[in-house]
């Protein structure tokens, strides 16, 4: 966890040089494509045929997305990348952690609120494969044999973002769709709200 928040931390720190970039990450009145880095935190959680005991996890979550416009009349955008992501759930000192790296293709409406700020509402689904990840105490793979956890994941992604100046912050919610429980007798989704600040270049 301290890692996390010492990354979070740097990044904000070093927001200020990103205001050498002129207002607006990019015109909601031209064709445009762009890139952004993305890191932020993840509270997940699981639901589904598993204890309410187990709460929410945090987890570091960051990656890299390409978007572009898809209409010339509509500000409307289409976004894709890849992230490593850390979800799971927790229950004391007991803790599922579930790592994936997670491609997401989301549809992005552009509203100008300001002549510098641009708010972009967005949803999409989100396709996810498991990578690493233990259950503790001890120390079992939760995707290996001895887990109970599927590698594909699949969700839909409802949030939305803001750009000032190329700095991108964003808020949303993920809902699991795919049941990620390796058994045939039980279902389980995992879920996530996130918070990702960035820059759009």
């Amino acid at each position: 966890m301290k890692k996390i928040l010492v990354a979070i931390v740097a990044v904000l720190f070093a927001a200020p040089s990103f205001a050498q970039f002129g207002s607006g990450g990019f015109s909601l009145t031209e064709s445009t494509m762009y890139y952004g880095v993305r890191l932020g935190l993840n509270v997940a959680s699981l639901s589904g045929d598993i204890s309410s005991d187990w709460g929410a996890k945090a987890g570091f979550n960051f990656g890299g997305v390409v978007g572009m416009r898809l209409s010339d009349a509509t500000p409307i955008f289409l976004e894709s990348g890849l992230y490593y992501t850390e979800r799971g759930a927790k229950d004391g000192d007991a803790k599922i952690g579930l790592t994936y790296l997670e491609i997401p293709l989301l549809i992005k409406y552009g509203i100008q609120a300001t002549d510098d700020i641009a708010v972009l509402p967005y949803i999409g689904p989100a396709v996810g494969l498991g990578i690493a990840g233990k259950i503790k105490p001890g120390s079992v793979s939760s995707f290996g044999s001895d887990g109970g956890f599927n590698r594909p994941d699949v969700g839909i992604k409802l949030g939305c973002g803001a750009e000032y100046n190329h700095l991108y912050l964003e808020a949303g919610y993920q809902f699991g769709m795919a049941n990620i429980a390796d058994s045939d007798d039980d279902t389980v989704h995992g879920n996530a709200f996130f918070v990702n600040f960035g820059v759009n270049f």
